[in-house]
């Protein structure tokens, strides 16, 4: 269960990191399944050339183009990965701060997230509710470390407090990444904090949080997994992408 303390900075920063949710034999388990995904090139993938990032390969075709960003759809996959994003130790915080009847999409994240050697891309600052149509921009989402996450290797980076700020659209490019090029940006982006997390650690964090990240300049690839939850009363808009699949009741 959150403390009043814990409840107070989520509510505050927009983010809160949960130490040690998970063993390192659980996360060393899902470590080994995504390897074998990754090897039997098992589908739904996103692929780094797909993102357009700064530091991605141009296209698949290109050297580095097939380097795996994202295992998708992770609930499908295995029950070793559904029983963690429905599992009690996290559902109990998601309770606390969404209220009951937390809905689990099966669209947005719901995936294990590889950054690699080489190949892998930066981040820019965005906010995951670009990606969303619901009527609150309002989600939770659970990021698993599932290695130690550092700044050398792509850790997240985040604005705390940012999910609390408004910005015009100016302030945006077309993509809705913030301009660092903007002086009334400038500012904003030298709050910017990098969140290190210890294998088994979970970061919880608002759709309306700006965050970002480097790229992976170590050896080993970093692994982390995600999910995104929603409030019962929170629905996506009718016809809209976040609509498409059906969500789990947690």
């Amino acid at each position: 269960m959150l403390t009043s303390t814990q409840l107070h900075q989520f509510k505050l920063n927009g983010y809160l990191v949960l130490p040690a949710l998970a063993d390192a034999a659980y996360c060393d388990a899902v470590i080994a399944f995504a390897r074998q995904a990754l090897l039997a090139d098992a589908a739904p993938i996103e692929y780094e050339a797909d993102t357009s990032y700064p530091g991605a390969p141009a296209s698949r075709e290109a050297e580095g183009g097939r380097t795996a960003r994202r295992l998708l759809q992770a609930v499908a996959r295995s029950p070793l990965l559904a029983d963690w994003a429905k599992g009690e130790r996290l559902s109990q915080a998601l309770h606390q701060l969404l209220g009951e009847g937390v809905r689990l999409s099966q669209v947005h994240h719901n995936c294990i997230m590889t950054k690699q050697p080489r190949f892998s891309s930066i981040t820019g600052w965005h906010r995951d509710s670009r990606y969303w149509q619901f009527q609150r921009a309002e989600l939770v989402s659970a990021w698993l470390a599932l290695r130690n996450e550092t700044p050398e290797n792509g850790c997240l980076l985040v604005l705390p407090g940012s999910h609390l700020w408004s910005i015009a659209s100016e302030q945006l490019d077309a993509a809705q990444f913030l301009r660092a090029d903007l002086p009334q940006n400038q500012g904003l982006l030298a709050q910017a904090l990098a969140v290190p997390l210890q294998q088994g650690d979970v970061l919880l964090f608002h759709s309306n949080l700006f965050h970002a990240a480097g790229r992976n300049q170590t050896a080993q690839t970093k692994f982390s997994m995600v999910f995104t939850y929603r409030a019962a009363d929170n629905l996506p808009l009718p016809n809209s992408r976040s609509a498409s699949v059906v969500e789990i009741v947690i």
